[in-house]
């Protein structure tokens, strides 16, 4: 697996006549080799030259857990003390003169100082070869995401329980979180949302001391890293008897969601599942209170490519993986939004997400 991705880079490599391409995001040369670690402001690379084997490049503490995980066997290593692209020169082709880099990821700091070093005349963008790879995701990649679904629904039924009028929106991220810790997970892949009353109408609130109470409702937005790759889904629950107002807002995204869900399948463009939603949202009047785009891609990092909006015209292709979640905000009376993780399959989709939609009342 890893060899056919780092083959890909190498097509790259050889159509736009680069001499190497470095890799230095964490994510992304774990994508490559199997091995992760957070260097922090430490070096770390991925070296592909266009002649001879890869290379990597790890902090001197990381060369033990480098050499266990990495697919890649030549291993070198800095310390804190050492220069790392005095190493890094080392390792790349004598006489290079153009090589491929992460430009989102390279700071200035860090290309001016590798450019001191390993004086390239030409840097090529990697991005656009990664992203292509990453957005059709393989049968094990599938699996794992399914997993990480699994460990946040789990740690949402269990933190349910929890619930009663009185009980603070940290106290219910606290038992969150101790929950996915628990069943498996590394830890949540984004900061955990718990949103009560008229909180939830904030798309991006921020949980407080905000106590729940009884006849609003509740919104958690949360999910999982588990083993490389993330989970996201959104659940909002009624607490106790809620409003009329309430309730028809909550059909409302319930029927949107469902929708646009019902509409994925390859051929059909991004642009199309966002615009299916906004119509059914729009019939019932709420239409200016969804003010997002309906969802975004899904992987190794909670927001990765594709972004589906009403402007993204690309087509949909068997293997990508991205969230559809509608919203309705209501400043004042309260918010509610459906999150499903769904995966485009060769004839429609398959819904990743298993927790239960239809309004449940908690508490």
């Amino acid at each position: 697996m890893f060899q056919e991705r780092i083959q890909k880079l190498h097509d790259f490599l050889s159509k736009q006549e680069l001499d190497a391409v470095l890799i230095t995001s964490p994510k992304h040369v774990y994508y490559l080799t199997g091995f992760f670690t957070d260097p922090h402001e430490r070096f770390l690379g991925l070296i592909i030259p266009a002649e001879g084997e890869p290379s990597l490049i790890v902090p001197a503490l990381d060369r033990e857990a480098a050499a266990s995980a990495s697919s890649v066997q030549n291993i070198f290593t800095h310390t804190d003390i050492q220069n790392p692209y005095e190493v890094l020169k080392q390792t790349l082709p004598a006489g290079l003169k153009q090589l491929g880099i992460e430009k989102s990821h390279m700071t200035v700091e860090r290309y001016e100082a590798m450019g001191e070093v390993v004086g390239a005349s030409r840097y090529v963008d990697v991005e656009e070869p990664l992203r292509e790879m990453r957005l059709i995701k393989s049968a094990d990649e599938v699996d794992r995401m399914k997993h990480a679904i699994q460990l946040v629904e789990d740690s949402l039924r269990e933190t349910l329980k929890k619930v009663k009028p009185g009980v603070t929106e940290t106290e219910l991220v606290a038992e969150l979180e101790f929950q996915m810790k628990r069943l498996g997970a590394d830890g949540p892949s984004f900061t955990s949302m718990v949103l009560a009353g008229e909180k939830s109408a904030l798309p991006h609130g921020k949980p407080g001391s905000r106590q729940v109470q009884a006849g609003e409702v509740l919104l958690f937005d949360i999910g999982v890293e588990a083993n490389g790759y993330v989970s996201d889904i959104t659940r909002t629950f009624a607490v106790g008897e809620i409003s009329e107002q309430l309730r028809e807002i909550y059909e409302t995204v319930l029927a949107a969601n469902e929708a646009a869900i019902a509409q994925v399948r390859p051929g059909v463009t991004f642009a199309h599942l966002d615009q299916t939603a906004r119509d059914v949202i729009a019939a019932k009047g709420y239409g200016e209170y969804f003010m997002h785009r309906l969802g975004h891609g899904l992987g190794m990092d909670v927001h990765e490519y594709p972004s589906v909006h009403g402007q993204n015209q690309e087509t949909l292709r068997p293997g990508m993986v991205f969230t559809i979640e509608p919203g309705i905000y209501v400043p004042g009376v309260g918010g509610v939004r459906i999150e499903d993780n769904v995966l485009v399959t060769e004839t429609g989709v398959e819904v990743m997400t298993q927790f239960p939609k239809q309004l449940t009342v908690i508490g």
